[in-house]
């Protein structure tokens, strides 16, 4: 289990835009938005989230309206983004 809240580096910051294409980086925080062909495929998606985030402790700003949810996220303990947050997204990444 990936615990590392160590803040990311500028380098590895700057190199967010290719390791994570479809998330944007937000100041202190990265997001992005999923969409779905309904309700149920949103709402399938978001439980598998969730079952990823308990894995890692470690639970995001999310919001849904129907078929669309979008999650953003950051390690408030450290007030930046740290590798917990990349290591984060790359797991719901893995759930596409």
């Amino acid at each position: 289990m990936v615990t590392d809240r160590t803040p990311l580096t500028n380098d590895e910051r700057t190199g967010l835009g290719q390791q994570l294409p479809d998330w944007q980086v937000e100041g202190q925080k990265i997001s992005r938005t999923f969409l779905f062909a309904d309700f149920a495929e949103a709402w399938t998606f978001m439980k598998q989230v969730a079952v990823k985030a308990e894995d890692l402790q470690h639970h995001p700003d999310w919001s849904n309206s129907w078929n669309q949810v979008t999650i953003e996220v950051t390690t408030h303990s450290a007030g930046s983004l740290t590798r917990l947050d990349v290591a984060f997204a790359e797991a719901v990444e893995e759930l596409l």
